[in-house]
């Protein structure tokens, strides 16, 4: 079996998974979580508290295997993209893990737009200067929180931080590195420029190969409390966009994968990017491959608010979707209840609805909201193909299409494109199981383990027609609000 760790923004799961890439059924243990916000745009994990789900799962998790004679081969990670914690010279943590939702370096990140050719920048990581990624949120530290950037001895990703502390050393994989903004996509090394901008020498951050490193060898504490696990290779953590591709059956450009969860993000796999379109990033997966994509602050988040705030249930909002009879809402929604990433990256625009009227219903209200999430994924997928015009298919993985089915028929309608949803649960353990079966059994291929799909959804071309109209009202709506990308 294959035992994975996948360290979410909403919760922390461990899963077993056999070598044909199936999740084994009751095998996994989860715990739910949520990042310390404030009004400020503050948005923080806990690097000990982490460490202790996932040290809680791992309990749970090697009980369970034991208690079913179920051997564990190898052990691979991924974690939510984009969090960095530092270190004092002592290997203690002095700072949060700051995620890629805080927003608090909106102001930095616009001073560093105005000394450096953002479009430069952007081709050369692969990320813009924004809120979200590490050169926004350095610049921020040093100007607002100096003793701390000065404390810092070293600063790590979740992945490293995590297993320095199971291993006593950490190794530091290229996609999660690629996350941060500050790696040069072509060399695949540390950008030149931001590493004498922030002073980031080699003592600062682990050193960058292409293939992901493995570790063998827990420490004594960690080795007694799992001895399944002792001397077993883990697969140094790498970054969750990566895995939820792979394993929602993405792994050639023919296909766009779609993950809703709390937020929504849209993936090609690639071998190259010679060009990024305005509004995407693309970070490196590895030597031959790349992953281009756009990633939204709205998502499941926005289902959640419409539900609590407007009283409504599942069930009802997902009937009312696509019917007919409430086509004619006449709201448009800005569903930008945590600010925006791609594509215009207004890390501090806030939600809007236009369009009230008296008959204006709860249910309408829901309605528009997810419409408008679904049009910012469609805008995000014009712009992947045209890069990838080959991909003319949409797998859609995550708990968004769960809880609300008829969201995967107005994907369809909204991109005009067919949508295949993905059955297999856990699509980002499933990614992690295939990548460490494919580094245990070289020879295997990652498309040699088809992913299961549970329907297809065809695009209605009047809906279609339709939802384009929209888009262009809410494009117009947004600009004329003054969001638009600088």
């Amino acid at each position: 079996m294959i035992l994975t760790i996948d360290i979410g923004s909403s919760s922390t799961r461990v899963a077993l998974f056999d070598h044909s890439g199936m999740l084994v059924p009751g095998s996994v243990v989860r715990q739910a979580r949520a990042f310390r916000i404030a009004a400020d745009g503050m948005a923080e994990d806990d690097p000990q508290l982490l460490l202790g789900r996932v040290a809680s799962c791992l309990d749970q998790a090697t009980a369970w295997a034991a208690q079913h004679n179920h051997q564990i081969e190898a052990v691979a990670t991924a974690t939510y993209a984009m969090g960095l914690l530092g270190i004092d010279a002592d290997g203690t943590p002095c700072t949060p893990i700051f995620t890629y939702a805080d927003t608090r370096s909106t102001d930095t990140a616009a001073a560093l737009r105005q000394a450096f050719d953002e479009q430069d920048w952007w081709e050369r990581t692969g990320c813009p200067l924004r809120p979200g990624y590490a050169p926004a949120l350095f610049a921020w530290l040093q100007r607002s929180r100096p003793a701390i950037w000065a404390q810092v001895a070293r600063w790590l990703t979740i992945g490293e931080w995590l297993y320095l502390q199971l291993f006593g050393r950490a190794d530091l994989a290229l996609s999660a590195a690629s996350w941060t903004g500050l790696v040069n996509r072509h060399t695949g090394q540390w950008d030149d420029v931001s590493s004498k901008l922030f002073a980031l020498d080699a003592a600062r951050w682990s050193s960058l190969t292409w293939e992901t490193p493995v570790q063998m060898g827990l420490s004594a504490a960690w080795a007694g409390r799992w001895p399944a696990l002792r001397q077993i290779p883990w697969l140094s953590a790498i970054s969750d966009g990566i895995a939820a591709t792979l394993g929602s059956g993405v792994t050639d450009a023919t296909r766009i994968a779609m993950s809703i969860g709390t937020s929504g993000a849209l993936r090609v796999w690639l071998p190259h990017v010679p060009r990024i379109p305005p509004g995407l990033w693309c970070y490196r997966a590895d030597q031959r491959h790349a992953l281009l994509g756009g990633a939204t602050n709205a998502g499941g988040n926005v289902l959640a608010w419409a539900l609590a705030t407007l009283q409504l249930d599942a069930p009802t909002l997902d009937a009312w979707l696509l019917d007919p009879a409430g086509a004619d809402h006449g709201l448009i929604v800005l569903p930008f209840l945590a600010g925006e990433r791609s594509p215009g990256w207004a890390g501090d625009i806030t939600a809007t609805i236009h369009g009230l009227r008296g008959n204006t219903s709860a249910r309408d209200i829901a309605r528009a909201a997810i419409e408008a999430v679904t049009y910012e994924w469609a805008t995000i997928a014009a712009l992947l193909r045209l890069v990838a015009p080959q991909a003319t298919e949409i797998s859609v993985s995550g708990g968004g299409s769960a809880h609300l089915p008829a969201w995967a028929q107005l994907i369809a309608d909204a991109l005009g494109l067919t949508v295949a949803v993905s059955s297999a649960a856990e699509a980002t353990s499933r990614g992690l199981a295939l990548l460490a079966l494919q580094s245990l059994h070289p020879t295997a291929a990652l498309a040699a383990a088809p992913a299961p799909w549970s329907g297809r959804h065809v695009p209605d071309d009047a809906r279609h027609a339709a939802h384009r109209n929209a888009m262009l009202q809410q494009r117009a709506l947004y600009e004329r609000l003054g969001y638009d990308l600088e």
